[in-house]
């Protein structure tokens, strides 16, 4: 492709990208030049600072060299007191509680209307059901005492068994658990996939270190189970939370480590109905699907020694210690729904002792969280949302600048000098067919035979499984659905679906800090610019890299390029892995290193697209800034945050991201973040040029 023209089109974009109205937009600041002089424009100001970044967040005492993170935020980090109902606080947060306000504007809109269409009816009778605090109380076990007494009525493991099958209704655990999915050798079909799941503690590692803080937290969550089991009128309520404790201690033991459950070379694992039952024999499985009502004709089992193991366990241990953990299960995935004594008993251990948090979060917000979800009435709370809050302007300038950070990348590709021609010519080929998607969907969910009350909490609960769970039944045999969206417009993130090759952008995250329209292109470019590149890098991280153009997994590699790839990632897992946040818990390289290639990647995409929007002129100085320093200082911007260390512990363990913190750290393998910020050798975080890991 022609250089010159692509810098051309690139700095068109960022015209746009600068622009926030007619009046406003650096188009009209020119017109306004050449025009007679009586003529003035009003220069719109960015939301943050006076160039995109909020410089008192700053610690300028701070070497960048040797902190980066305290550099760019040390000053509100000094400051900053997260709130009691609050586990921690940073950008993402902040865009959260804007989301928040204005769903919750649009609904306290609707209970004003004097007419409602079926849809709007819906979510202002929802949200009215859970706000009803009085009538949730008076229930009290009523609206899960019908699977209380099931579990209570077991007599048999193939009657156990059917109730593992309907968890996807009553919400209970399961050891074994089937999600329904796309065939990742032909992503045109639905696939369901079956692993092993049941734990009531964040990660396998919570039953199996033997340290302090995780022995502590193990006796606190014994004194919970045995809460639980009260509140449902168990006898002995102490002796068989023990015995629910040591089963869970028996599952987290075969279960695969997080990291060996990423590599998508050992979990694809397809196999045909017929020869499930002699591969996994002692499992009724027949009596597990007709639970689900789906046909299944054939299958994908996730950790096929683990399903083995957890089979043997399901027929060793007695029924009884499974009926109980049935009945634990069931009123612990339901205790954000149930009266306010089970709630807060709830709260107490998940919220505080698990995750730091003082308070629970006010009642409304926590309302719009159950309702917002993809399998909830999240798209009709978004048509809404995406007519009142989202510019079409947004949309199109989102849209050149993805195309922009393609461009960028097709360009890295033809550069890389570890990866061959035959390669190559295989990743820019999938590059060439990713599918963006911005904003909203372009057809809507609809909710065509869903009922919701305006005084059933779990009972509307249920029918938005129920009425989910049979539209998957339906189209389970259908082509795959290309059109739906794995998360709603309202929704403060982003994704990378492998099997459709898409990258997906929802309304709410196309906001300050990561994209605002009066900003300086830098901190466009630093900012949302980045995550797009982070959401292109997920195609080609060391996962996303083992399905092709087509989403199809397959290897479109040569030996060799492999080899090289696979040598820079594991450096970088290494480089991840060395960071501490908590003493003697290290952030996981290995199950974090898709997010961590798609930082660095997405950066250098990021930060090599600017530089082309620049067309070969220098950047100008802006409050004493370089183009270089602001664009680093937006990428650090986004990503600070403060959190408590019980959920900092959780995300180490759990979570596949490494903390903000870290994350803002990916700049120090980019010899330009060295050169804008005169990091040298003695610096903490400086590294050698031949340590500094490019991979994208």
């Amino acid at each position: 492709m022609n250089k010159q023209y692509l810098a051309s089109s690139i700095a068109m974009a960022v015209l746009a990208l600068s622009a926030c109205s007619e009046k406003g937009s650096t188009e009209a600041d020119v017109s306004a030049k050449q025009a007679p002089a009586a003529v003035a424009t009003t220069k719109v100001a960015p939301e943050l600072g006076s160039f995109g970044v909020d410089l008192t967040a700053r610690d300028t005492s701070v070497k960048p060299g040797d902190d980066f993170f305290l550099y760019a935020s040390g000053n509100w980090y000094k400051n900053y007191e997260i709130p009691a109902d609050k586990t921690g606080y940073g950008a993402f947060a902040a865009l959260r509680e804007r989301s928040e306000d204005r769903v919750k504007e649009i609904i306290d809109s609707l209970s004003s209307a004097t007419s409602l269409n079926a849809e709007e009816k819906m979510v202002a009778d929802f949200y009215n059901a859970y706000m009803d605090v009085d009538a949730i109380n008076q229930k009290g076990l009523t609206p899960i005492q019908k699977t209380l007494e099931s579990i209570a009525q077991l007599e048999d493991k193939k009657a156990l068994t059917h109730l593992f099958g309907l968890s996807w209704l009553n919400g209970g655990g399961s050891p074994i658990g089937g999600r329904m999915g796309f065939n990742r050798l032909n992503p045109n079909e639905y696939q369901m996939s079956v692993g092993v799941g049941g734990l009531g503690l964040p990660d396998r590692s919570y039953y199996l270190v033997d340290s302090e803080r995780f022995v502590k937290i193990r006796t606190a969550y014994l004194a919970y189970i045995a809460e639980m089991l009260t509140f449902i009128g168990e006898e002995n309520a102490e002796q068989k939370a023990q015995a629910i404790l040591e089963l869970e201690t028996k599952i987290a033991e075969v279960q695969w480590p997080r990291e060996k459950r990423r590599n998508r070379d050992l979990t694809l694992n397809q196999i045909s109905r017929e020869e499930l039952n002699t591969s996994y024999p002692n499992f009724d499985w027949d009596t597990y699907f007709a639970a689900t009502n789906y046909k299944v004709p054939q299958l994908n089992i996730s950790q096929p020694q683990p399903v083995k193991d957890v089979i043997k366990l399901i027929n060793e241990e007695s029924l009884d210690v499974w009926k109980d953990y049935m009945g634990f299960h069931t009123i612990r995935s339901n205790a954000n729904l149930l009266p306010e004594t089970i709630f807060d008993a709830n709260f107490a251990f998940y919220g505080t002792t698990l995750r730091g948090q003082k308070q629970p979060r006010p009642r409304w917000k926590r309302a719009i969280q159950q309702m917002s979800g993809t399998q909830s009435l999240g798209f009709a709370i978004g048509k809404v949302y995406v007519d009142r809050f989202f510019p079409e302007s947004s949309k199109a300038k989102m849209e050149e600048l993805v195309s922009n950070l393609s461009k960028a990348m097709e360009e890295r590709i033809t550069d890389l000098d570890w990866m061959g021609d035959d390669t190559k010519k295989n990743a820019q080929a999938k590059l060439a067919s990713f599918t963006p998607k911005i904003g909203y969907p372009d057809k809507w969910v609809t909710y065509d035979g869903l009922e919701i009350s305006n005084n059933d909490l779990i009972g509307n609960i249920r029918s938005l499984r129920t009425f989910f769970h049979n539209d998957s039944v339906a189209k389970e045999l259908e082509k795959t659905d290309r059109n739906r969206w794995g998360m709603t417009p309202q929704t403060v993130n982003a994704y990378y679906n492998s099997s459709f090759n898409e990258i997906v952008f929802p309304a709410a995250i196309l906001q300050p800090p990561f994209f605002d329209p009066n900003a300086d292109p830098a901190v466009n470019y630093g900012g949302i610019g980045a995550v797009i590149g982070h959401e292109i890098g997920h195609g080609f991280d060391d996962q996303g890299s083992k399905s092709d153009e087509n989403g199809i997994q397959s290897n479109w590699w040569t030996d060799a390029d492999r080899a090289a790839f696979e040598q820079k990632t594991q450096q970088l897992a290494a480089q991840y892995s060395a960071y501490e946040p908590i003493p003697n818990n290290f952030v996981n390289g290995n199950n974090s290193l898709g997010e961590n290639i798609g930082d660095v990647g997405g950066l250098s995409m990021a930060y090599h697209a600017y530089k082309l929007s620049l067309n070969g002129k220098e950047a100008p100085i802006i409050d004493g800034l370089t183009g270089d320093q602001r664009f680093f200082l937006a990428w650090a911007q986004v990503w600070k945050r403060k959190s408590t260390e019980q959920s900092m512990l959780s995300q180490l363990r759990a979570g596949t991201h490494a903390p903000g913190r870290y994350r803002t750290l990916a700049p120090r393998n980019h010899d330009a973040w060295y050169e804008a910020f005169d990091v040298k050798p003695g610096d903490a975080l400086y590294l050698a040029p031949e340590e500094r890991i490019k991979i994208w």
